[in-house]
């Protein structure tokens, strides 16, 4: 059973999908440009259950740079376009604003709710701090699925970056670098302060120990605060995701942690660095099923079984 959205657009501020019968905004897609330092970017905040529950972080004091659900690279040719300090082996992360860019909205070319659901399709270009053009990204953002008797919602996010720059684009991050285990880049989750200590759970695994590894899904499960109950996030990369370039085969590999904070990104450039080579895209398409109450393994699989690519 599905249940009608509404789409609503506050020009130049952000797009916001709202389920028609209860009221509950589901999503905030922001694209206003923020603070410098924090890398600006556009970002999903607030992302709710069905229910109402928020399931994001904003701007936290110790990350002020996590915003929610967004795309992100935090080691990019030397620039930082992820927010806050930037790590430097052998120094730790140092506060060094000429390295922080931004991917900057450039326009939507489709707006509309269809379906059951609602799509757009939208253009960014991102820029180190110098101000260069070093990449063109073409992004669509899906909600569909819509299930009242779940009480569940999957999210679609596509990108496609393609390099303008005369030179290669060079994906890393932290452990690229040389930090174990902060292998994190690309779409990235922030949860919010509450979910600290959630469950973790993949296939064939469960706990934060998964960091840096491989699996089709990822599910982390936490409990609110103020309200009674938990939420569930499943975090799928479609299996096109591979990239096979200069820099050889580049599966997924899950970055993930409980503690301090919730957060999840299925990084493309984890161990490896990945090369994009001038005029070449990386594409890369993920699916975020958004679900109330604590859902186990059976019922994870069951419901990421049953959405199509």
């Amino acid at each position: 059973m599905t249940k009608e959205v509404e789409l609503d657009h506050r020009h130049g501020d952000h797009l916001s999908v709202t389920a028609t019968g209860s009221g509950v905004e589901l999503l905030r897609y922001v694209y206003r440009a923020e603070e410098a330092w924090e890398a600006p970017k556009p970002y999903i905040h607030p992302l709710r259950t069905l229910s109402g529950q928020v399931v994001t972080g904003y701007r936290p004091n110790d990350h002020r740079w996590h915003k929610g659900l967004q795309m992100t690279a935090s080691h990019l040719s030397g620039a930082n376009l992820w927010g806050g300090n930037s790590y430097v082996h052998g120094e730790g992360y140092l506060a060094l604003p000429e390295r922080v860019g931004s991917m900057a909205h450039a326009g939507f070319d489709d707006v509309s709710v269809h379906d059951g659901g609602v799509r757009f399709s939208e253009r960014l270009t991102w820029h180190p701090r110098s101000g260069g053009l070093w990449a063109e990204e073409t992004r669509r953002i899906e909600v569909h699925d819509i299930d009242v008797v779940t009480g569940s919602w999957a999210l679609t996010w596509s990108s496609a970056v393609t390099n303008r720059r005369a030179e290669p684009l060079r994906f890393g991050s932290p452990t690229t670098h040389g930090r174990p285990n902060a292998g994190y880049t690309g779409l990235f989750w922030r949860g919010p302060r509450a979910f600290r200590d959630g469950r973790i759970i993949t296939p064939d695994a469960e706990g934060p120990d998964v960091m840096g590894q491989q699996a089709p899904w990822l599910a982390y499960s936490g409990e609110h605060d103020e309200a009674d109950g938990h939420a569930t996030l499943v975090f799928v990369h479609a299996p096109g995701n591979d990239h096979t370039g200069a820099g050889g085969a580049h599966p997924a590999h899950w970055f993930v942690r409980n503690s301090p904070f919730a957060a999840v990104a299925p990084s493309f450039a984890f161990h490896e660095e990945l090369v994009l080579d001038p005029g070449a895209t990386l594409t890369r398409r993920y699916r975020v099923l958004v679900a109330d109450g604590a859902w186990d393994r059976d019922r994870i699989a069951s419901a990421v079984g049953g959405l199509s690519w």
